[in-house]
């Protein structure tokens, strides 16, 4: 077992056994069913480039086994930051079928974030383009290999120059070694197939393990409550290795019904619509604000659209108004409101919902042994109907994040339950309705950023006495970040200056405030603490009036 994994208690790992859940199979054992099952069917689209199951199967096989003799082996912790591309797909089936864990990184990540995956989880190899844009990822992942004894290995999509080897090369290079060697590797299936990122509200992300026993399940449940078939065909445009896209059901769910991916790496409606036709794509993944780009852009009445039928959105909650919308324009698709956690529970509207239900709630669990309780700040169960903080325990939910026991003492009841931040209420149907969160995070577009990691940034820079980061409403993101700032005396700060700064830091574009506000004083709570409340409530009124 992994040092700093908590495992299932063995009485409820007991419990899913038993009832079907587990299947005490690695991804690798229950892919490769799917890869012979569906050997001839499309499994991936990327621009020109289709990949049948079988395809897959033999060119993750020919990668893992060049990672062999790169000298990897289970249980190493592998870094990738690739964009929506079919070698993404092909490493992760590649470092499933060696026991290896994928971080569940973005290419939007920089230096900040990189260097604290690498350190957190002892990442032995990074994989990632020559460059995103105008950024070279290059320098960056060499600066992080020279700080951390631990990364060994340097894997280019692209030309590779000193000290990194080629993916492609390695993808398509006959290996010496034989594919039966695969079968030989020692791989449980109750150890982590993937390192999922948290918020990280306390400034620094979390790591998630998933083992492979749940995050198998958590695909194959999600994927009948979405109703998945061959037929179906998935646009894929959400960053490629967050836990909705890959796993919710996402790659693995319609890859274990044979279904097909089409992966495109940018969100321009126009591109979107003409993937949508050319495809017969029935499925999309959106987060309410690209929903909302999409059915205000003009172009979208030039386009055959019918054959969309479910179009999934998470990350944030969606407005009713945005709903009776996209329902005009999909005229044939279910607008599917789910509430996840790359910690584990799911919640999905289900298509036979009642139209009030579907257009109020967020879902309900997609399994009948996801535990799910709502509790006050005292851990006490609070009365039916109204909010509390929503706890959990499933048997796809973690029971602790990776090697942070001081953290999982505050985040876990004693009984196990997963004290998810997230406010909610219990709706009369037995749906559930967000009502917001205790957890310290903007949701800008479905990226949880914490105000913590920014403000202690802001804190550095020489104009600042304090900052409070609070979330502002946007009609197109949800959220975005306000940066309240006090200055010290005769200070000037303006938010170009500010941005400029923190580029300096190296953190993720996504994370950057949106306004500055300069302030004489916080207000502050009765308990003297600051105020983000009335920050926020504040910021919200000046919108408004605006």
């Amino acid at each position: 077992m992994l040092d700093g994994f908590v495992p299932f208690p063995p009485e409820y790992a007991a419990r899913y056994r038993a009832k079907g859940y587990w299947r005490d199979r690695t991804l690798a054992q229950e892919f490769d069913a799917v890869f012979k099952k569906f050997a001839t069917r499309t499994a991936l689209i990327d621009g020109a480039r289709r990949y049948t199951y079988a395809d897959l199967d033999r060119l993750s096989d020919n990668l893992a086994l060049n990672l062999l003799d790169l000298g990897m082996k289970p249980l190493d912790r592998v870094l990738p930051v690739l964009p929506n591309v079919a070698e993404f797909v092909i490493l992760y089936f590649a470092l499933q079928k060696i026991g290896c864990i994928p971080i569940a990184a973005l290419v939007t990540h920089r230096y900040a974030e990189m260097s604290q995956f690498t350190r957190l989880a002892q990442a032995s190899c990074c994989v990632y383009p020559e460059k995103s844009g105008d950024f070279r990822f290059g320098p960056i992942i060499e600066r992080v290999q020279n700080e951390n004894d631990c990364m060994k290995l340097r894997l280019v999509l692209g030309a590779a120059g000193p000290g990194e080897h080629s993916l492609l090369d390695l993808i398509e290079r006959p290996a010496t070694r034989d594919r039966g060697e695969l079968a030989q590797l020692k791989i449980a299936p109750t150890d982590p197939c993937i390192f999922q990122l948290s918020g990280g509200t306390t400034g620094i992300p979390k790591l998630i393990p998933r083992t492979n026993n749940d995050y198998a399940y958590n695909s194959k449940v999600a994927s009948e409550v979405c109703e998945l078939t061959q037929d179906s065909v998935l646009l894929l445009v959400l960053p490629i290795a967050h836990n909705l896209p890959l796993a919710c059901p996402g790659i693995q769910g319609y890859f274990f019904v044979g279904g097909t991916v089409v992966l495109h790496a940018n969100t321009r409606p126009l591109e979107m619509f003409e993937l949508i036709q050319k495809h017969g794509v029935t499925h999309l993944k959106v987060v309410p604000a690209l929903l909302i780009r999409l059915i205000n852009d003009p172009a979208i009445s030039q386009f055959k659209l019918d054959t969309v039928k479910l179009i999934q959105s998470g990350g944030q909650r969606m407005q009713p108004e945005v709903r009776l919308r996209t329902r005009e324009l999909f005229r044939n698709a279910f607008v599917q409101e789910n509430f996840g956690m790359s910690e584990g529970l799911l919640m999905f509207v289900r298509s036979t919902d009642p139209d009030i239900v579907k257009m109020e709630t967020c879902g309900r669990p997609v399994c009948e042994d996801d535990e799910v309780i709502l509790i006050d700040d005292e851990g006490n169960i609070v009365p039916e109907g109204e909010v509390g903080e929503l706890a959990c325990r499933g048997p796809y939910t973690l029971r602790g994040y990776y090697g942070v026991p001081e953290y999982n003492a505050r985040q876990f009841t004693p009984e196990g339950f997963y004290r998810s931040g997230d406010l909610m209420r219990k709706h009369a149907s037995g749906n559930y309705v967000v009502e917001g969160r205790k957890k310290d995070l903007i949701n800008r577009g479905g990226e949880k950023i914490s105000a913590e990691e920014v403000e202690n940034l802001i804190l550095m820079h020489p104009a600042v006495v304090n900052v409070a980061c609070v979330p502002m409403p946007d009609p197109m993101m949800g959220e975005k970040m306000c940066a309240y700032v006090i200055l010290k005396p005769g200070a000037a700060l303006a938010l170009p200056e500010l941005v400029e700064f923190l580029k300096a830091q190296e953190i993720a574009r996504f994370k950057m405030p949106e306004r500055l506000e300069v302030v004489n004083d916080f207000p502050v709570s009765t308990f003297g603490k600051v105020s983000k409340k009335a920050l926020g409530e504040m910021i919200a009124a000046k919108l408004a009036a605006a």
